[in-house]
């Protein structure tokens, strides 16, 4: 309101401070108010301005200001009646002073703030104290601010001071110095927050490697056991293929069917084959001495005769090797 007021007009501001001045008369040296049929203009403009002063604090307020002044005769008496309203009487303003004085000697910074969040609490208590008619000097401020910095800024500290002339730093220039530093700390903390998970990260897949290692020898072992107990002996009698199963399959002889050997290594067909041989050489002999005259096909039914002949005694020989098998 006071910027408003000033920058409207200046004698707006000087009129809600001091008071209207009323056109007066001095007649005989006895000083009385003076007729409106005796104004001149310069008491009219300072009549119009203490109206204006008054518009300007009855339009500024709200319906409960407006019931408080509305019976005031002049701006002054309407912006005391405000002042002490908002702010009280001496004692309410020395009672307040009190509480925001104590805040500001009390004054830290918290550890999970930011330098931004910790000026603006501590404008706040200053400007507080400022409107109440109490202030600090600009250094009182600097070197308050640096003492409710936590330990951790103490470099930061101890390097301001020695370098800085206190007395003459302003308070902006030493919000963006620490502004400034704790962006840099943060980087640093953002770099050792990722190595500490890499590392955890690591660890903790290495563990879970360990884990599962020790799982698959404990489920190993316990199924052992299990397998050498009675129980597990019984169980698997009951269930005979699941150790067929697990069991490497043996080759199939297609010749014998028989397991444990291939077709090349059945002794059958070796059989077969020698025997094939042995008798082929006597029927060849036998073949030798039959009647040249005889036609073709005669030779084809000998040829199938002893053909079947050698097969016979092959199905025999195999038989006999079977049962004995």
């Amino acid at each position: 309101m006071t910027i408003f007021l000033q920058s409207l007009d200046y004698q707006l501001w000087h009129i809600i401070v001091n008071g209207a001045r009323m056109p007066t008369r001095t007649i005989e040296g006895v000083v009385s108010p003076k007729p409106e049929n005796e104004y001149n203009d310069n008491d009219f403009r300072m009549l119009q301005l203490n109206s204006k002063a008054k518009h300007v604090l009855f339009c500024a307020g709200g319906p409960n200001e407006f019931n408080r002044i509305s019976s005031c005769h002049s701006a002054k008496e309407m912006w005391d009646l405000l002042e002490v309203t908002y702010e009280g009487m001496n004692q309410v303003k020395e009672s307040k002073i009190s509480m925001l004085v104590h805040e500001y000697e009390l004054f830290i910074m918290h550890n999970d703030e930011c330098i931004s969040d910790m000026f603006t609490r501590f404008t706040t208590i200053i400007n507080s104290l400022k409107n109440l008619r109490k202030s600090y000097s600009n250094q009182e401020l600097v070197r308050k601010i640096l003492r409710c910095l936590p330990k951790s800024w103490t470099p930061k500290v101890t390097a301001i001071e020695e370098a800085k002339d206190l007395s003459t730093l302003p308070l902006e220039q030493l919000l963006g110095s620490l502004m400034t530093h704790e962006t840099t700390m943060k980087n640093h903390e953002n770099v050792e927050v990722k190595k500490k998970k890499s590392i955890a990260f690591k660890a903790s897949k290495e563990d879970s490697e360990s884990d599962e290692d020790g799982d698959v020898a404990l489920i190993t072992s316990q199924f052992k056991k299990f397998v050498k107990s009675q129980k597990g002996k019984k169980a698997l009698k009951k269930f005979p293929h699941n150790l067929e199963s697990s069991k490497k399959e043996e080759p199939t002889c297609y010749e014998c069917k028989k397991l444990g050997h291939f077709k090349n290594e059945c002794p059958n067909l070796k059989k077969k084959e020698k025997f094939i041989k042995e008798h082929s050489k006597k029927n060849k002999a036998m073949v030798a001495t039959w009647d040249d005259s005889d036609s073709s096909s005669s030779e084809e039914e000998s040829d199938e005769e002893v053909v079947n002949f050698n097969l016979m005694a092959m199905e025999e020989d195999t038989s006999e090797d079977e049962e004995e098998y």
